[in-house]
C-alpha cells in the first residue's frame, strides 16, 4: 500500500508511542499486557489506512467538475461567495470522515488565480459556518470554460493540519492532487449559477473519479 507524503511525521509518532506502551504493557502486564496491545494495534493500523494512496485513473476534463475528494456530499445550495466570487453561486459540499482517504484534488482545469490559508475556529465540518470560520484555504481557478470557480478546504473538529501545494499561476488538471487534510474534514466547491448540478445530497463520492457537475462553455 502506498502512503501518502504528509504521513511521514505522524506514522513516526505513532510507531514510537506504539512501542513504548508496548513495551510497558508487557513488562507490568505480563500475559495480560493483550488487553493493551490489541487496541492499540488497531489504532496503528487505522493511522496506515488514514494515510493510503489510491491507484486511480484520472481523465482529461474540460466540462466536467470533478469531486475533489472522497466523501458523502452535504450540501447543495445557492449562497453568497464572499471572498473572492463576491456574489451568487452554488455551493457543494463534501464531508469526509477520518476513514475516508483525504488527498485533495482540483474539482476543474485550468489556471490558478488566487490562493489563502485563513486561521480560524474547530467547528465540527458539517456545520454550516464551517465554511467561513473554520481554519480553511481558499483556491480559485479560471477554468478551460472561461468560468471563475472556487474551492474550499476547511478544517473540522478533529482535523488541525490543512496544506495545499499550489501556487497562483500553476496549471491545475482536473482530478489531480493539490492538497491534504489531516483527519476528517469537509471541501466546499462555488459554481457558478448556471451549472449542471449532477450530484445529490446523499451521494457517496471518489475524489479525481466522480463527475459531481457540469459547466456551460
Amino acid at each position: 500500500m502506498k502512503l501518502h507524503k504528509e504521513s511521514k511525521g505522524t506514522i513516526t509518532v505513532a510507531t514510537i508511542l506504539f512501542i513504548i506502551i508496548g513495551a510497558l504493557a508487557i513488562y507490568f502486564l505480563k500475559m495480560w499486557s493483550l488487553l493493551i496491545i490489541l487496541p492499540l494495534l488497531v489504532v496503528y493500523s487505522l493511522v496506515f489506512w488514514f494515510f493510503r494512496v489510491p491507484n486511480r485513473d484520472i481523465l482529461d476534463h474540460k466540462e466536467n467538475v470533478i469531486a475533489p475528494v472522497d466523501g458523502k456530499v452535504v450540501m447543495i445550495k445557492e449562497v453568497e461567495e464572499t471572498e473572492f466570487i463576491k456574489g451568487k453561486a452554488i455551493q457543494v459540499s463534501i464531508f469526509m470522515s477520518p476513514l475516508n482517504v483525504h488527498i485533495c484534488r482540483y474539482p476543474v482545469s485550468g489556471e490558478v488565480i488566487y490562493k489563502k490559508y485563513h486561521p480560524g475556529k474547530y467547528l465540527v465540518a458539517w456545520h454550516e459556518k464551517s465554511s467561513t470560520e473554520n481554519e480553511r484555504t481558499t483556491v480559485a481557478i479560471e477554468s478551460l470554460t472561461n468560468h471563475k470557480v472556487v474551492f474550499r478546504q476547511i478544517a473540522g473538529y478533529v482535523a488541525r493540519r490543512i496544506v495545499f501545494y499550489c501556487n497562483e499561476g500553476d496549471q491545475a488538471k482536473a482530478g489531480h492532487e493539490f492538497g491534504f487534510i489531516k483527519f476528517g474534514s469537509r471541501m466546499d466547491v462555488f459554481l457558478p449559477l448556471d451549472t449542471e448540478i449532477i450530484c445529490k445530497i446523499g451521494d457517496i463520492t471518489k475524489g479525481g473519479l466522480d463527475v459531481i457537475a457540469k459547466m456551460k462553455e
